[in-house]
């Protein structure tokens, strides 16, 4: 256990790391927790906004400049999906431990370097997949690991936007996102539905995408206009995921779907109950069970008001102080980036993909 501050280096200045993990590393900062060494992206009005806002001292607009620091022990990875692989091994080679945003990368191939270069350097990397980290999963877990809910033998996931295309950054084109709602925001859903179901091995995996709205002028955009000429990815995909255990799992993601309302949630049936949750709502969550002869439904109440990437942040930190396991593995990360590339081969190659 070490009681010095944990130096962070920030690659990707930009929203997710000013919105969510540079507000959480200056709450650590304050416990003397870390200290924020750098930030480095390749937009230097990026990195001055963020040096400025968080006080951070050294900027770079190379990352592999901020890599040679040596109070620098972890870096965090705050880029879009297509640079993710490249700072991860490099940083993990320069002996830092990392965290990475979701999903892991680009696709497996890549996902697998990454968790390869982490073993070889012997450090840790962590996947920023936070929804697990809210207090209404948290709960769940806690039922399940009690025994209340049984041998988990199916899950429905869901994350579905009405009309929900971000309308900035690079979402909307495949080739620098990997894809659209399935990568985006169906890696949370199914990290989180995996994650309850104690990540069973995969063993086939079928899957159809769909872009019916995307490349249309004209089609409402909640999130900001998108231009309908660069728009690459899906609207909408579904999968049918089975497990060498002999669980079943459904997915389900959109951007564009005529749908009642946005959906994030997840239900889990298992033999003794079943829970249904919202990872970013924790009213919604559910507990159904057979009790004294009587149907249950449970809802937990009073529960902490934290924020998921917080919490996350704070596992990752935590687990370099006491060098123990971080709580999202890369290899955990690689598996959820194995099963979308496994829905979206067999969307393209219109058969089951067995792994």
């Amino acid at each position: 256990m070490s009681d010095k501050p944990v130096g962070i280096g920030i690659i990707g200045g930009g929203g997710i790391a000013q919105g969510a993990h540079l507000p959480a590393y200056k709450k650590l900062q304050e416990e003397g927790k870390v200290k924020i060494v750098a930030v480095a992206d390749s937009n230097p009005e990026t990195s001055r906004t963020a040096a400025e806002k968080f006080e951070i001292p050294h900027q770079f607009a190379d990352y592999r400049e901020m890599l040679k620091l040596d109070s620098i022990q972890a870096v965090d990875v705050c880029t879009p999906n297509f640079l993710h692989k490249q700072p991860t091994i490099d940083s993990l080679n320069a002996g830092k431990h990392v965290l990475v945003e979701k999903p892991i990368a680009l696709n497996a191939i890549e996902g697998q370097a990454m968790v390869d270069a982490a073993r070889k350097n012997g450090k840790k990397l962590q996947v920023a997949l936070n929804a697990r980290f809210s207090s209404g999963p948290q709960a769940v877990k806690r039922f399940i690991r009690d025994g209340k809910i049984g041998d988990i033998y199916y899950a429905r996931a869901h994350a579905l936007r009405r009309r929900g295309v971000p309308g900035w950054g690079v979402f909307t084109q495949k080739d620098k996102q990997g894809g659209g709602p399935l990568i985006d925001i169906g890696v949370h859903i199914l990290d989180l539905t995996l994650w309850l179901m104690d990540y069973p091995e995969p063993a086939s995996v079928s899957g159809t995408s769909y872009t019916k709205f995307g490349t249309r002028e004209g089609v409402l955009g909640l999130m900001g206009q998108w231009d309908p000429k660069k728009y690459t990815v899906e609207d909408f995909a579904v999968g049918l995921v089975k497990f060498k255990n002999g669980a079943t799992l459904v997915l389900e993601s959109s951007f564009i779907a005529n749908i009642e309302r946005d959906e994030m949630r997840t239900q889990v049936m298992g033999t003794e109950g079943g829970a249904l949750l919202d990872p970013f709502n924790d009213a919604n969550t559910r507990i159904f069970r057979e009790e004294s002869g009587t149907l249950t439904d449970s809802q937990p109440v009073f529960l902490p008001k934290l924020g998921s990437h917080e919490i996350e942040i704070r596992s990752f930190v935590q687990a370099i102080i006491d060098d123990t396991p971080v709580e999202v593995p890369g290899e955990q990360g690689l598996m959820v980036t194995r099963i979308l590339d496994g829905i979206y081969a067999s969307s393209e190659q219109g058969k089951e993909i067995v792994f």
